[in-house]
């Protein structure tokens, strides 16, 4: 039987077996993809949804398990051009072909067309420009972080890397191979993590020195914490705390792989009592947020934020701010990071935090701003806003 007609008629298509066939077909990726779409929501992000199925999908070769992933996310990524009508099999035909144009051809997008690349509220909460919209509708590209001072070594033994244009990630390389990097003995090694450069830049902007004591507040499942580990030669002491114990687990395995022991992973639920009463040289607030300066790697969450999500993590924003500045050492540095782009997430949580706090000055990181904004078409990494203030 033909493919075509295999994939025309669905009665007709033979029965895959992935223990007999190195390589699915086409269809089967197709039929894969849609289950991942058809199950994913908000409740169930279409990132977690789709590594579970490629989990319980044993058997798949490597190019069919990328082809299903780049199905998933160029859907979402191009949703607003399809037609909700049509047949799933018919929209996929259409996000490959407009994948396919706009990598080969992006400025035959009009900046009117890029409009729909994101939700009509977004306008009200953010400026929209035609150069982020463009940017969105890119493959995002793969950050790694060697470890310090070990960059030219990393690039040397990896290959297929590239250094970024901005000296001052000297220890960041993209990756633009097709090989699983975990499973590189590199990787095992914990010669490198996989980190965005947005997130490599918060780390540089902590700047932590050997022998202090920090605390990243919100850690997740690690990724800033092992760089400011880095960054301190494993000398001093971080506390990482986090609401979710399973991310704090996820942290020691990282920890442990990448060889980090100056750390305390300790639980905190972003409330005023304090996991300890150390008073701290620096403070990490990497806040939990909409995300928006993700959407270029994560397209479904476009599809499944809400504008009432944005005024909810502001206060939550303020608050873990008002909680944790506390615990700062006099000069001390309070740092607060999100990788989103919003107003209310962004500039008013800075404008009511000094309003709130006095005893706090805001930290220039130019020349006279207090506050950076990386947006994914200047640096090729995600959307991230940073501000810094020292305690008087």
């Amino acid at each position: 039987m033909h493919e075509r007609q295999a994939r025309r008629d669905p009665a007709r298509r033979p029965e895959w077996r992935p223990d007999l066939e190195s390589e699915a077909p086409d269809w089967v990726a197709e039929k894969v993809a849609e289950a991942v779409i058809r199950k994913s929501g908000r409740e169930l992000p279409a990132d977690a949804v789709l590594r579970e199925t490629l989990r319980a999908e044993r058997g798949l070769a490597a190019d069919a398990t990328r082809e299903i992933s780049r199905l998933v996310f160029n859907y979402y990524r191009w949703f607003g051009w399809l037609d909700a009508t049509a047949l799933m099999e018919r929209q996929f035909a259409t996000v490959r072909d407009l994948a396919e144009r706009f990598a080969r051809e992006p400025e035959s997008f009009r900046d009117a067309d890029l409009a729909r690349a994101v939700p009509e509220w977004i306008r009200s909460e953010m400026n929209v420009t035609p150069a982020w919209l463009r940017s969105l509708q890119a493959e995002p590209r793969l950050w790694l972080r060697a470890k310090k001072g070990q960059g030219t070594a990393l690039l040397a033994k990896l290959g297929v890397c590239v250094r970024p244009d901005d000296p001052a990630f000297p220890d960041a390389l993209e990756f633009r191979g097709t090989s699983d990097l975990f499973r590189t003995p590199e990787f095992h090694a914990g010669e490198f993590e996989v980190q965005d450069l947005a997130s490599q830049a918060v780390g540089l902007l902590c700047n932590p020195q050997p022998g202090e004591t920090w605390w990243d507040a919100c850690a997740g499942e690690g990724g800033k914490t092992l760089h400011l580990s880095d960054l301190m030669g494993n000398k001093g002491l971080i506390w990482a705390s986090d609401r979710a114990e399973w991310r704090l687990k996820q942290l020691r395995h990282r920890a442990g792989r990448a060889k980090c022991f100056n750390y305390r992973a300790v639980s905190w639920d972003g409330g005023a009592k304090l996991p300890t009463k150390t008073k701290f040289d620096g403070v990490l607030v990497d806040a939990p947020c909409a995300g928006l300066g993700t959407w270029q790697r994560n397209p479904h969450a476009r599809w499944t934020t809400t504008p009432n999500d944005v005024r909810e993590l502001g206060e939550v924003q303020r608050r873990l701010l008002t909680h944790a500045a506390p615990s700062l050492k006099p000069g001390g540095r309070l740092i607060y990071a999100v990788c989103t782009l919003t107003r209310a997430e962004t500039a008013d949580v800075v404008t009511a935090f000094n309003a709130a706090a006095p005893d706090f000055e805001p930290v220039p990181l130019g020349e006279t701003e207090a506050t950076l904004t990386l947006w994914p078409h200047e640096q090729g990494g995600n959307g991230m806003f940073v501000a810094v203030w020292r305690r008087k």
